[in-house]
């Protein structure tokens, strides 16, 4: 079974944190993803630098310059995550973008995730239509999860074709923006998250994008399986990114 799947089938208020492949420092990867483990995160996203990320805001952006300049590569990662399988047990994704993955080579891109313990990919800019035709057998092949992802915007059909062609989990796009640590939540998410929650879907649901905080993480649990945090995390790491910094941060969102 996918690390995804069984993590969904023996946890509740999963907790999901993101950070940037080779930043603060280029051989920060590994360590960061130990850490996390150990401080009581339930699933990692390992983002992939690129130079013009559509769904990332600034704070995001930032780290994944600062992580093109320390030399951090789609090769140089699978090179740190040989590793990774030794110390880190629980499920692991990378998110980025399409045009790296080409240049790298779908198939061969498929191949180095599955030798490394890579168990879900997010890759916002690819399409269903382009998906179906030309990665969907390659994921599957290697027992690679693809997660698409859903807005205050999508319509109930998209939402359930995504429903039908997703594995692992839908990625619930808490308002139409981009990435960024807001406080509180905003007026019309609740609606947002009833309705989805309301349409009995197959796969279960994380919110991303504003989570910042205790606060918006119960909130989201209320309505999905658990959360994801990424630009707050990254604030953290820029403050602090040791393992007792990164087990308090944990902490005080679990609560």
């Amino acid at each position: 079974m996918n690390r995804i799947d069984q993590v969904f089938k023996d946890k509740k208020d999963i907790l999901n944190v993101y950070f940037t492949a080779g930043y603060p420092n280029l051989e920060d990867t590994v360590r960061i993803a130990q850490a996390l483990q150990e401080a009581g995160a339930n699933m990692l996203e390992i983002g992939m630098p690129f130079s013009d990320p559509v769904a990332d805001g600034p704070t995001i952006q930032d780290s994944s310059q600062k992580a093109l300049e320390n030399g951090m590569t789609i090769q140089q990662l699978f090179e740190q995550l040989k590793s990774l399988r030794e110390q880190v047990s629980i499920p692991v994704l990378l998110m980025g973008y399409v045009n790296p993955i080409i240049q790298y080579g779908i198939e061969r891109f498929c191949n180095k995730c599955a030798e490394v313990g890579v168990d879900g990919l997010i890759i916002p800019d690819l399409p269903m239509k382009e998906y179906l035709e030309f990665y969907q057998e390659h994921f599957r092949e290697k027992g690679i999860h693809n997660i698409f992802l859903i807005s205050p915007n999508t319509s109930e059909e998209r939402i359930r074709l995504i429903d039908q062609q997703s594995g692992g989990f839908i990625y619930v796009v808490s308002s139409s923006s981009i990435t960024g640590a807001k406080k509180g939540v905003q007026e019309g998410q609740l609606e947002y998250y009833q309705r989805v929650m309301s349409m009995g879907l197959n796969n279960p649901q994380l919110i991303g994008f504003g989570i910042s905080d205790h606060e918006t993480f119960k909130t989201a649990c209320k309505y999905a399986n658990g959360a994801i945090i990424g630009s707050a995390f990254i604030k953290q790491l820029n403050e602090d990114a040791s393992e007792e910094g990164i087990k308090k941060f944990v902490k005080a969102i679990k609560g």
